[in-house]
């Protein structure tokens, strides 16, 4: 989970260190790499509710405006985040402490 100081995270999927967010197995053939500085937002998506449909989403988009990373533990996850880049798709990641990140990412996005 954690290591170090409160600027990095690692789960094996989701990696903040060294000034961005790396998303692994967000391609195909790989991870995404994005910069600090190029996140504009990020917001929580609960996967419960009318959202739980949403847990099942094992990778890739469902509904053109969420991209999810291939991710089989998300079923058994209940928090999503979705990074606005200002663009029209959005990553939307399941780390294993969304919480965690959001603060990483939010604490970042205020210092640009």
């Amino acid at each position: 989970m954690t290591h170090g100081n409160a600027a990095t995270y690692e789960d094996g999927m989701i990696r903040c260190a060294g000034g961005e967010l790396t998303i692994r197995r967000y391609y195909p053939w790989g991870a995404k790499r994005i910069r600090y500085t190029a996140i504009r937002g990020v917001k929580q998506l609960p996967l419960t509710g009318a959202n739980r449909i949403r847990k099942w989403r094992i990778w890739g988009s469902g509904d053109f405006l969420h991209w999810w990373n291939l991710d089989p533990r998300r079923p058994r996850k209940q928090i999503a985040l979705v990074i606005d880049l200002g663009r029209h798709v959005r990553p939307t990641i399941t780390p294993d402490d969304p919480i965690a990140v959001e603060q990483i990412l939010a604490a970042h996005i205020t210092q640009n």
